[in-house]
């Protein structure tokens, strides 16, 4: 890991309050009657009702959503065995990931011994407070023991992920694999690369979907697990051979399956050309697979891959299995995750890569056309539909097999329950990123001398989001990437006050002034305005050298979005407005204008609500956008309301095809059970806006403010529409993390111009 890498890893956890999680109160506190009840005398009555019945423990608590990652440190990640302690950042982490892509609750415990009867006695302890435990990085074989017993002796569900949430995944791919190359699953010749705790699992789970024990065989890093050989474990003599097989070169040969859970590099070309027609490699060694995704498709163009790498097709990621496993399973109060549970996860997965696309996933992956097939084995992490086609096959398993504790009524209102359980916000940044990764642009940073530009620019070249090109004072630049190790020696840097009389500089200064001549604007103001990084920067992005532009970082908003403006200028009778994105609990809301346009007209509302229509489209939301003002629906006569209710005249009239309505109050248009009751008659009845238009820039950027301020929503923007274009304006004082969002958020957008150019 590069120093600065490292430095970004350690202050993103010591940033704010330390950590990644915390505990968040879920009902009110506020008054004393408020803590009267959630604690003495009121709290008394839960529980008396839970000494009576035991079950009530998921009636009252938050037992029946939360589980416990629980781990010694005993083989963290690659880091082995680091102590209990030093494995806590990676707890929190998965409990993270448990919170953001099922909705589940989670306590990291890190425990502080080695004895597996003192682990098992110290996690049975603790059934009472949660409704799961998930085992995390425990060395084999203590984790085969401790996870046998706890699953014998505890009454809620228990597994241990590193184990199964890998034979999950890749069991889904093995089958789906097995479809496209029409092998028969028990005739598969399988070699298995490693005996760790996810080798075995993983093994133990293609058997249990087809693989035949004796056709397979398993390696460690003395070879060939032989019957021959003196001191195998329980474990590894379960999966031992007697066939003349010692090498990895020797088992290869003539093998159907290469399953990796070993270390980079050990596969070779040759081996690889060994192997059967239409070989199926999952070459799971993180972070560098066994054998290199790009190497192993130009050595057979016959062979099926997959790695654990979120760059390369089919990557089997354990977030595709344990947050919905676990999410089916708490829903039905099952008391274990038996095999019946885990191989409908496996068909659940399986199945979910053969039915279409969901679009957001395809645009997320900048294509058109992700489809079932051999870069296409098992679903993308960003797909929607896991929460729902997995949890479901796995409460349904637990209900069919025995182990729930609660039936479910109506399957397709807890599909309903699972889908609002999540808000859209960190899923529409994540698919963003992962869309401009796919074709990354040239990003042009224009104050690219100070700290922040270059950490975002070293950020977004690290991910490969963007190509940064760095234009400022080129010696203080220097100096602050020396000064602070940022790997940007490669990367392009531009002091415009060098350009000067170059015959770039020159063409620069020319179109300026042939576009502003009229507008007061003289061949000598325009030389003079070219050495303003801003004005440089735009010119850029007009005469094909970057893509795009990031700027606004130190300079009001004003005199950054004005030489974009003069240099580039609108789209061809278009408006120019400001958006941004407020990511909030309950999903993503559009808020516009907020930057450019002070006090519009009737018409230029409804101009500017044709651009946000459009704008939030390209992020696969279908926009319901109501015109705000102080009043409802001609409550009102004042300037203001009659000015926003027509302009929803207008764009009934003009534009029938966009879900809008106005003027509206704010609280009904977020609030669709009010707005129900109160207007029934509304173009918005059925769900809340969200996308809002406010009458005038100062209600607008007042709103936006507060919100990120008071109301714990991440402000993204501002996102700037209806440029010829794509430039991108920065709030003053912006973070690292902000300037990176908007980064993403313009290289999407070269994308979608490209499209309609």
């Amino acid at each position: 890991m590069s120093i600065n890498r490292k430095k970004d890893a350690l202050d993103y956890h010591a940033m704010g309050r330390p950590g990644k999680i915390e505990v968040v109160p879920t009902k009110p506190h506020n008054s004393q009657r408020d803590l009267s009840l959630a604690y003495s005398p009121g709290v008394a009555e839960p529980c008396l009702a839970i000494a009576e019945n035991a079950e009530d423990a998921f009636k009252y608590t938050s037992k029946g959503n939360l589980v416990a990652v629980i781990s010694n440190g005993t083989a963290v990640l690659g880091l082995g065995d680091i102590g209990a302690q030093a494995s806590k950042p990676v707890m929190e982490g998965k409990g993270l990931l448990f919170k953001i892509f099922a909705d589940i609750d989670v306590f990291d415990i890190e425990l502080d011994t080695k004895n597996v009867d003192e682990f098992v006695n110290i996690v049975k302890a603790l059934e009472p407070t949660f409704g799961g435990v998930n085992l995390e990085d425990i060395k084999a074989p203590e984790c085969f023991e401790i996870e046998r017993r706890l699953k014998e002796e505890m009454n809620i569900p228990v597994m241990h992920d590193d184990q199964h949430g890998t034979a999950i995944i890749s069991g889904a791919a093995l089958i789906n694999a097995c479809e496209l190359t029409g092998k028969d699953i028990g005739e598969l010749k399988v070699v298995v690369n490693g005996a760790g705790a996810a080798a075995i699992s993983c093994t133990s789970m293609y058997m249990s979907v087809g693989v035949r024990k004796e056709n397979i065989v398993m390696l460690d890093s003395k070879g060939v697990i032989r019957k021959d050989r003196d001191n195998l474990d329980r474990t590894k003599a379960e999966f031992a051979t007697d066939l003349d097989l010692h090498t990895l070169q020797d088992a290869v040969k003539g093998a159907d399956v290469f399953i990796g859970l070993s270390a980079a590099n050990v596969l070779t070309p040759d081996m690889l050309l060994s192997m059967n027609e239409k070989p199926i490699v999952l070459a799971m060694a993180n972070p560098n697979p066994e054998i290199d995704y790009d190497l192993a498709i130009a050595t057979r163009d016959d062979v099926i891959m997959g790695t654990g790498r979120s760059d390369f097709p089919n990557q089997v990621n354990n977030v595709l299995g344990f947050p919905y496993i676990f999410r089916g399973a708490l829903d039905v109060r099952a008391t274990r995750i038996n095999e019946e549970m885990k191989i409908a996860a496996v068909k659940a997965i399986a199945a979910l890569a053969k039915q279409p696309v969901p679009e957001e996933v395809n645009q997320a992956y900048d294509t058109n056309n992700l489809k079932f097939g051999a870069e296409y084995i098992i679903p993308k992490p960003t797909d929607p539909r896991l929460i729902t086609e997995v949890s479901v096959a796995v409460a349904k398993a637990a209900i069919e097999s025995g182990v729930a504790r609660k039936e479910i009524g109506d399957w397709e209102v807890y599909k309903d329950e699972l889908r609002k359980r999540l808000g859209k916000d960190d899923r529409i940044v994540r698919n963003l990123t992962t869309k401009a990764k796919k074709n990354p642009k040239r990003v042009v940073f224009a104050e690219a001398d100070s700290y922040k530009t270059l950490r975002a620019a070293q950020i977004v070249k690290e991910e490969k989001i963007a190509f940064p090109i760095l234009l400022g004072n080129r010696k203080k630049i220097e100096e602050l990437i020396a000064e602070y190790e940022f790997d940007l020696k490669d990367v392009e840097i531009i002091d415009p006050f060098e350009e000067v009389d170059t015959p770039r500089f020159n063409n620069f200064v020319q179109h300026l002034y042939a576009k502003r001549q009229r507008r007061g604007i003289s061949e000598n103001d325009a030389r003079k305005l070219m050495t303003n990084r801003n004005y440089f920067a735009a010119s850029m992005v007009q005469f094909g050298e970057a893509d795009t532009l990031i700027s606004g970082l130190t300079k009001n908003y004003g005199s950054t979005i004005k030489p974009a403006l003069q240099v580039i200028g609108a789209k061809k009778g278009s408006r120019v407005a400001g958006m941004y994105m407020m990511l909030t609990s309950n999903g993503p809301v559009f808020f516009g204008d907020t930057t450019v346009n002070e006090n519009p007209t009737a018409s230029e509302l409804a101009e500017i609500t044709v651009l946000l229509d459009t704008a939030v489209r390209r992020f696969n939301i279908k926009p319901r956008i109501a015109l705000l003002s102080y009043s409802n629906f001609g409550s009102s006569d004042g300037e203001v309301a009659t000015k926003v209710r027509e302009a929803v005249g207008i764009l009934h009239e003009k534009s029938p095809d966009i879900v809008v309505d106005g003027e509206i109050q704010a609280n009904f248009a977020l609030n669709s059970e009010l707005l129900k009751a109160n207007f029934p008659f509304s173009r918005l009845n059925g769900q809340p806006a969200n996308t809002l238009v406010f009458p005038n820039l100062e209600s607008g950027n007042i709103a936006y403010k507060m919100l990120q301020e008071i109301g714990d929503a991440e402000a993204i923007g501002p996102i700037l529409l209806g440029m010829n274009k794509p430039v991108h304006v920065l709030q003053l004082d912006s973070s690292v993390r902000e300037i990176v969002n908007m980064v993403t958020i313009a290289v999407v957008d070269v994308q979608e111009h490209e499209k309609v150019v």
